[in-house]
């Protein structure tokens, strides 16, 4: 048997690089501890309880079809760190791309069995039986026989035995390694070999690119492709890339193979080429234009591989939503969601909701099993009711025209559950989107569970199940959410963009991150955000109640500071105030608390809860100030010396009144410098 260790997805340090020659006890004693430091592991995927025992510490399993083949090793369903320890630290260590044929040749000269085991050839076309009598480690190959009895499954009728040995004759008897799959054996002797070529099957048809060789060979080739690709991978498996990233990944993916074919078949004529022809000059120009397109392919797919920088492109890719517009019939449909639908609820809906006005024109009716079909076959002016169930969605809900969706009696009833957890669960671009009665609940999720790009969305009487961020408000586009719950965002429950306007009235917004958070608007290109926050109750977040994002530095304000007049000093200050107070105060009488111009004796009756509206209009009455400050030095260095107040002091809120600020972890407001 091959020496060397391999337990689930680690292996033994003979698998790795060749080291000095050691005397045979020093060989035994490392080998020993090697063999139980691995089977001891608390990360392998082996059990450890049973290390001491003979046998396979592998699951196997019965290929399907209808020839009975012997069972084969289940060696697939690897965790990644079991695959990322075996490429980092036994098979690829710090080689260079053109170094990775070497290295693995010689983890599987350690590792392999050379002969004496029997796979199942697997191809697209058929399987077939084989044992294997010696192995080509540098060739990564395996020289076969057909194993006896003749065992096959194909999927052409005409492909006979007679065939299948005048293909092995073509082939020589020799097969790529990554094509066989190691019988099973449960005497654990071929562990080792089963994994080692698994691991060389993995790598080859996922990790592996036919130009990684050409690539710069200064840096560690590990870390610059295989982790990234390796992560990438399984975050595909655990539905953490949302579905049309995935889509544009792989048509790159085919792109730059079929432009790199190309690429190096034009390569390969010129290099036969000796004279000096025209169509060697044309040929050399379109091989200059393959390269480039092939390296912006590259560049394309390095965004998506690299996992800080594949959500921008992905969050970029998947706003663009196109709009339909209105039906070319010009009629609009009212279109009903239900599990199934039965003669008193079809009889309520009629009463309720499609035939409240006798005398309306007919209207189109669809029905639909699952909601996210019926938001699919939407246009300008549809209507979505959702009667009673608990639906479960696989994709985004993309509406990018004006259309309502609406639940058919209280949202606890009326339940829709996102599944995959690399996709937005709802994505407004529309004009004028109404949402009303319905429960959104997400769960492992990646992306944000409602996010608004542009145009008004009004959000009334639902209730949001969060897992990451909540509710995101977009540059230029308008929020108005009223009488709605939202709960348990790892991130903010709502995040409010500059240039938006962001409207709650009557709203529950607790256990997560963070209550609400207001982006940074202080940059010259940012418009100031409109906000106005009504009688909401803002509690049992871990963090603020309120947070406001802004630079630590402000270049152009310290320039001015000398001139800073004491009016706008009292911008800054900080509200104290405790006792009872009414439950609502009038908006003036926050503005004159911000600007301190309240009495002391007035102020001191805030209770803690209505102080975390005057906390709130202070902050950001004073940010609001200060890039008008900004605004004017920039004019006047523009040699416009009077500008108009009214457009200089454009009002960052309507009202901010009345909200309740409860057990928050760190107060009812707070600002994150950066």
């Amino acid at each position: 048997m091959a020496s060397g260790l391999l337990v689930g997805g680690g292996l033994g340090s003979e698998a790795m690089a060749p080291e000095p020659e050691r005397t045979s006890c020093e060989a035994e004693e490392e080998q020993a501890r090697l063999e139980k430091g691995l089977f001891q592991d608390e990360d392998s995927c082996s059990d450890c309880s049973n290390h001491d025992k003979p046998g396979t510490s592998l699951q196997s399993f019965i290929p399907e079809g209808k020839t009975l083949f012997p069972e084969i090793f289940h060696t697939s369903q690897l965790l990644f760190y079991e695959r990322f320890r075996a490429y980092q630290d036994y098979i690829l260590a710090d080689c260079k791309a053109s170094e990775v044929r070497e290295f693995t040749a010689e983890f599987l000269e350690k590792v392999l069995e050379p002969s004496g085991w029997r796979a199942v050839w697997h191809t697209n076309v058929f399987e077939v039986l084989v044992e294997v009598t010696d192995v080509d480690f540098s060739a990564l190959k395996a020289a076969v026989k057909l194993a006896e009895p003749y065992l096959c499954e194909s999927r052409v009728s005409t492909f006979t035995v007679e065939c299948m040995k005048e293909l092995f004759e073509l082939k020589e008897y020799r097969l790529p390694l990554q094509e066989l799959w190691v019988v099973f054996d449960d005497s654990g002797m071929f562990d080792q070999t089963a994994l080692a070529i698994e691991h060389v099957r993995f790598f080859y048809q996922n990790i592996w690119r036919s130009w990684d060789e050409e690539e710069e060979d200064e840096y560690d080739y590990f870390v610059r492709c295989v982790e990234p690709r390796l992560r990438l991978h399984y975050d595909i498996l655990e539905d953490r890339v949302p579905s049309g990233l995935i889509v544009d990944y792989h048509n790159l993916l085919s792109q730059c193979e079929e432009s790199y074919r190309k690429f190096l078949n034009l390569r390969s004529s010129l290099s036969n080429c000796n004279s000096d022809s025209e169509q060697e000059n044309i040929s050399m120009v379109e091989g200059l234009k393959l390269y480039s397109e092939i390296e912006q392919l590259k560049q394309k797919l390095k965004l998506i591989e690299n996992p800080l920088l594949r959500y921008v492109f992905g969050y970029q890719k998947n706003s663009n939503i196109q709009a339909k517009g209105v039906r070319p019939n010009g009629q609009k449909v009212t279109h009903v969601v239900s599990c199934t639908m039965v003669t008193g609820l079809l009889q309520s809906l009629l009463r309720d909701r499609l035939c409240q006005e006798p005398c309306k024109e007919e209207t189109e009716i669809q029905f639909h099993s699952d909601p996210l079909s019926a938001i699919n076959a939407c246009y300008e002016g549809d209507t979505v009711i959702v009667c009673p169930g608990h639906y479960v969605v696989h994709g985004t809900f993309s509406m990018a025209d004006s259309i309502e969706l609406e639940g058919y009696g209280l949202p606890d009833d009326i339940v829709i559950e996102k599944r995959g957890k690399g996709d937005t669960f709802v994505d407004c671009t529309g004009a004028d989107i109404k949402i009303s009665s319905i429960k959104f609940v997400q769960h492992d999720a990646v992306e944000g569970i409602l996010s608004i790009h542009h145009g008004k969305t009004t959000l009334e009487n639902c209730v949001l199940q969060c897992e990451t961020t909540g509710v995101t408000v977009r540059t230029s586009a308008e929020l108005l959410m009223k009488n709605s719950d939202l709960y348990g965002a790892k991130g903010a429950g709502i995040e409010i963009y500059p240039g938006s306007k962001c409207t709650l009235n009557d709203n529950g917004i607790h256990h997560c991150k963070e209550g609400i958070l207001i982006k940074d608007f202080l940059d010259e290109h940012y418009d100031i955000p409109k906000i106005t926050m009504v009688n909401n109750v803002i509690h049992n977040n871990e963090g603020y109640g309120v947070v406001l994002v802004k630079p630590t530095i402000f270049s152009d304000l310290q320039e001015d500071a000398q001139d800073e007049t004491e009016e706008n000093k009292a911008l800054n200050m900080q509200t104290t105030g405790e006792a009872d107070a009414p439950e609502k105060v009038d908006l003036e009488e926050l503005i004159e608390c911000a600007t301190g111009k309240m009495e002391p004796y007035v102020r001191s009756v805030l209770s803690e809860e209505v102080e975390g509206n005057c906390e709130i209009v202070n902050e950001l009455v004073a940010a609001s100030t200060k890039k008008g400050q900004m605004k004017k030095k920039r004019l006047s260095e523009l040699g416009i010396t009077r500008a108009d107040d009214n457009l200089m002091s454009q009002e960052m809120f309507v009202s901010i009144v009345g909200n309740q600020f409860k057990w928050n972890g760190k107060g009812s407001f707070g600002t994150f410098l950066f």
